[in-house]
């Protein structure tokens, strides 16, 4: 069991990191956002993984874990621009340590392995974390990236919250293996079935992991037994393959009320330090909101910038082509 100062660190981010999520959802149904793929319920794998890294380590996310982006430093607002359609990436990955999240399934687990691999290459002390849904276990990037990172013993890490669902297909349908951490066995490195809503036994699980990696010991594949509580995204109807008795079920296992209720009885979290982390969530809230009140300044011509690490003659003929039609609907405007 981590010591109580790790564990009251652990809640911390977590109660922020749902306020947080809650408040993202909340825009995302006001029109704010293009979209918005809610963490709650998932808070113990996310957090944990995120403080389990050290600063060197590098982190490589899916489009559902924001949260731990949270966790490991990038603003709201930055996190966000991705979601709003302002950027790709709207924070800078060297600074962060972290890959811009990943829509396509799997494949930011193939860039884990590779990052890892050169890494160790150049004798660096440094381990990767990659996050993986349920779903994208079924990927073949996923199996390339396994098997990889096992043969060259690669110092990383998967972490795979299983949360029930690929969108709104079960795991039952996914997979006949009893658990997806004993797929770990067939490609030559531990793996661990891990109660993905019990933050403390996460964090110590991760942080072994990641300690064996970046001392030679190879990869880990973690499974993390988890539940999501909202919709895939704002454009999902889970009522179509869940009912509410389901829900309710694992609603009663949340978290943040088991950490919490721990806290509480070992007399670690006072009535004063969990109103002082409830007010710092909500601050974050309103700072979330205030950003996503703000109208960002986009430069369509920002759209070739990033295209060819060497300029194409072709590409530059459409960027002028672009250029002449917005100087000549801002003259339009202006007369």
């Amino acid at each position: 069991m981590p010591e109580a100062g790790i564990l009251l660190d652990l809640y911390r981010r977590m109660v922020l990191a749902r306020r947080f999520d809650v408040q993202v959802t909340a825009l995302t149904r006001q029109g704010r956002l293009a979209t918005y793929p809610s963490g709650l319920g998932q808070e113990a794998c996310e957090i944990a993984a995120a403080a389990a890294l050290a600063d060197d380590d590098w982190l490589f996310p899916t489009y559902r874990d924001s949260i731990a982006l949270l966790a490991r430093g990038v603003k709201a607002v930055e996190i966000l621009s991705f979601f709003r359609g302002d950027w790709h990436s709207g924070f800078d990955p060297k600074q962060r340590r972290i890959a811009p999240q990943s829509t396509p399934l799997a494949t930011q687990a193939l860039h884990a392995v590779g990052f890892a691999t050169a890494s160790k290459m150049r004798h660096e002390s440094v381990a990767t974390l990659a996050f993986l849904g349920d779903g994208a276990t079924s990927e073949g990037e996923a199996h390339e990236a396994f098997n990889f990172a096992a043969v060259w013993q690669a110092p990383t890490v998967f972490v795979v919250q299983n949360n029930g669902y690929a969108i709104s297909v079960p795991f039952s349908k996914q997979s006949r293996a009893r658990t997806l951490a004993d797929k770990a066995i067939g490609y030559g490195m531990p793996g661990h079935f891990v109660d993905g809503n019990d933050v403390a036994a996460m964090y110590a699980v991760i942080t072994d992991a990641l300690d064996r990696a970046r001392n030679g010991g190879g990869p880990t594949l973690i499974e993390g037994l988890t539940y999501r509580m909202e919709a895939h995204t704002n454009s999902d109807d889970p009522s179509r393959y869940r009912g509410d008795e389901e829900v309710e079920r694992w609603r009663v296992l949340d978290p943040i009320a088991r950490i919490e209720s721990y806290l509480i009885r070992e007399g670690a979290l006072t009535e004063k330090l969990r109103a002082e982390i409830a007010d710092a969530a909500e601050q974050l809230a309103a700072e979330t909101r205030d950003a996503m009140n703000e109208s960002p300044h986009l430069d369509p011509l920002e759209l070739f910038d990033h295209v060819y690490a060497t300029p194409r003659a072709a590409l530059a003929e459409q960027r002028d082509y672009l250029a002449t039609e917005l100087e000549s609907s801002e003259a339009r405007h202006l007369s």
